[in-house]
């Protein structure tokens, strides 16, 4: 059994890792990995070796008679299989729900001209001072908003200053390492950091206390030597356009209240889908009574709402994307509930490999591999408390090694796709000076640990 759900597992990695080549929505080999799974289980009760409690996170071998001599009561052992699946769906609702409310907050800044407003601080005339300037508000929005969020942000304002298609490709490649560098250090800055928050891994102020430097250090060092690249040498001709002050309000509106979550989370110990629910409900209240719609409640159909702000935000909310992590994040479930993962991180351990190092090649790895199933996994291998060394380890290096190649994370593949930048170029350009800010802040936390 265990074999077949890895299996799955890999051939539907092996297509979504390759979605730029096959053109195939990395949403349905997503799903189809977790229907398959949970479909093994459920049908083949009997030939599941072990199981693992959710709620006690313990092995049960042959408890219940997981054997694959068919000994045991087949109701009781779906009955189980049914629970875990349901303990685990709950939890992924969690950060499903979370980020819903996220896009769709982010989509309502954007409607109301939020992000367009702050364009006129970008006004270094220097190639490498404006590159700065970009990379460090790309770093703090992030932290903020997603960074995939943020790439797609930063693009679109850069884009209104430069206009060669080579100078564009160099700032878009730093963006993605600002902005994967930026959600590291932030519980909602990336969809991982989001994973270890609301799975009680990490809080907000350790968090940020332990990773920040060393997120500093991985996009700081690639900057520094951006400083002696040709491309970043010379002056920008800045064209002179009225600056947009329209949405100024709603753009520091919208920050606050993304900055609200996690004080709530540690203040009233409201949780983090909830509370992204309530900033989205009270942004989405002040731009329905910005734009003075009326409604009457005694029409069924009204003319009214294509104009509402909200319905075309969440009309442009990515659910392929939604559903992606949907299915990823249950068949991690599936094979955590095996035991394999488990399995699996004990043998790392009784093999000599020291959790840091361990922690590095994950980071590494999630160039490669995304890194929301390797961060799933990782969470399933060790049962370290809450703000252990281990789990700032692995917010770190999980979200700054996807910087490493161009496909290694949802920033980089939404960079490549508006700016058409080649996996080869990214490799030969970009990725040694995200390989070396990544090293370089990696051993700063190693050895700070």
């Amino acid at each position: 059994m265990t074999v077949y759900i890895l299996f799955i597992f890999i051939v539907g990695y092996v297509f979504i890792s390759t979605e730029h080549w096959h053109r195939i929505d990395k949403m349905i080999p997503a799903i189809l990995m977790m229907v398959l799974s949970w479909g093994l289980l459920f049908v083949f009760p009997n030939y599941i070796p072990q199981w693992l409690d959710p709620s006690s996170a313990e092995l049960l071998l042959s408890k219940l008679g997981f054997v694959p001599d068919l000994v045991g009561n087949t109701s009781e052992k779906t009955a189980l299989i049914n629970e875990a699946l349901q303990h685990h769906l709950s939890k992924t609702a969690e950060i499903v729900v979370f980020l819903i409310g996220a896009m769709t907050l982010v989509e309502l800044i954007d409607h109301l001209n939020g992000f367009d407003a702050v364009q006129g601080l970008f006004k270094a005339r220097k190639k490498w001072n404006l590159l700065v300037l970009l990379c460090t508000f790309t770093f703090f929005l992030s932290a903020v908003i997603d960074n995939m969020t943020a790439t797609l942000v930063m693009i679109a304002i850069y884009r209104k200053i430069i206009t060669d298609p080579t100078d564009r490709l160099w700032f878009a490649g730093f963006i993605v390492i600002a902005a994967n560098a930026g959600g590291a250090w932030s519980p909602i800055g990336d969809v991982t950091t989001t994973m270890l928050w609301i799975g009680h891994k990490v809080s907000t102020a350790p968090l940020i206390i332990n990773t920040f430097i060393p997120s500093v250090l991985s996009i700081g060092f690639p900057l520094f030597v951006a400083r002696f690249i040709p491309a970043f040498k010379g002056e920008i001709l800045l064209t002179e356009k009225p600056e947009n002050t329209n949405g100024k309000i709603e753009f520091i509106l919208g920050v606050l209240l993304f900055l609200s979550v996690p004080i709530l989370k540690s203040i009233l110990h409201i949780p983090p889908y909830m509370g992204m629910l309530l900033a989205l409900c009270l942004f989405a209240l002040y731009a329905e009574i910005k734009t003075k719609r009326n409604f009457k409640l005694t029409e069924v159909e009204s003319n009214l709402t294509p104009q509402s702000p909200t319905m075309k935000s969440l009309k442009k909310v990515e659910l392929p994307t939604i559903l992606f992590f949907l299915g990823i994040l249950l068949t991690v479930a599936a094979l955590e509930s095996i035991g394999f993962i488990f399995n699996l991180g004990q043998s790392v351990q009784n093999a000599g490999i020291s959790t840091p190092l361990f922690m590095g090649i994950l980071g590494i790895s999630s160039a490669v591999i995304d890194n929301v199933p390797l961060v799933a996994g990782a969470m399933g291998m060790f049962s370290y408390p809450i703000d252990h060394n281990t789990w700032h380890l692995l917010a770190y290096t999980a979200g700054t090694g996807g910087s490493i190649l161009i496909i290694g994370s949802a920033a980089g593949v939404v960079a490549m796709g508006l700016e058409k930048i080649s996996f080869s170029w990214y490799l030969k350009n970009i990725a040694p000076l995200a390989f070396l800010g990544y090293l370089i802040g990696f051993i700063f936390m190693w050895i700070s640990l």
